[in-house]
């Protein structure tokens, strides 16, 4: 229970490799190293203030699990640059975890039952409140999947007019009861969602949490411009906001 560091989790299916689940010290300092860039061996070394010996060992065990891998450098072919070579599923914070009022049976009545909630939205609510009660981030896996839910909607709200295809968006996120939602269009596109069913009775952590949305903005406009965009949120429910608010900018 005295861990420092969340336990960090992760998956490469592409060489059928199963999910591995990461709690020792100086190997989440070494990941969390290499989610940021990739690294020569001596770099990492001085990082993390271990001596060769130790950080050889955690590579060679890292490396076994699927989890890093290596190339040699293009200037000195003795030399080995280490990079992450699986998806990042998420983390388990054992140090964080404690009853929630969100996940109390009258606060989910009070705000989610006996208000004509949508029960798909206390069954999402419910589940993402128990999975932070339990210290779990899925926000990797919940943005992902947001990801494959916008590129199967993109046909349904496509239109060469952009205006028709945001209010498209727009009328279809009403219509589910996923809250409302507005743009603001210029060099960058501004998303703003009022009683955002993703994260609108989350506890107030004071960072974003719709993950989930990211995706899915992220999606429709990526197949929209038929190129990448990086899609932020700026303003979120759960950073005591009265709106999430997403700002998408295309990458090329």
């Amino acid at each position: 229970m005295g861990n420092e560091k969340p336990i960090q989790i992760f998956s490469n299916p592409e060489k059928n490799i199963g999910v591995n689940v990461v709690k020792s010290p100086v190997k989440l300092t070494i990941l969390e190293m290499l989610r940021s860039s990739e690294m020569e061996f001596d770099e990492i070394v001085s990082n993390t203030g271990k001596s060769k010996s130790t950080v050889s060992v955690h590579l060679k065990s890292l490396r076994e699990m699927g989890i890093v891998s290596f190339k040699i450098h293009p200037e000195d072919n003795r030399k080995k640059i280490f990079y992450i070579n699986s998806k990042y599923l998420g983390s388990v914070n054992l140090a964080e975890q404690k009853e929630l009022e969100e996940t109390q049976k009258d606060y989910l009545i009070n705000n989610i039952i006996n208000n004509d909630g949508d029960f798909t939205v206390l069954l999402f609510h419910t589940l993402r409140s128990m999975l932070i009660q339990e210290g779990i981030n899925i926000d990797p896996v919940l943005q992902a999947t947001g990801n494959r839910i916008g590129r199967s909607l993109f046909d349904l709200l496509y239109d060469d007019d952009l205006d028709t295809f945001l209010a498209n968006i727009s009328q279809f996120w009403e219509d589910k009861g996923l809250g409302r939602i507005s743009f603001e269009v210029g060099n960058i596109i501004k998303v703003t969602s009022f009683d955002c069913f993703e994260c609108a009775l989350l506890l107030k952590t004071g960072k974003p949490a719709c993950f989930l949305d990211t995706g899915i903005i992220e999606a429709l406009f990526s197949e929209y411009f038929n190129s990448p965009v990086s899609v932020i949120e700026i303003q979120c429910y759960t950073m005591g906001d009265g709106k999430c608010v997403f700002e998408v900018e295309p990458l090329n």
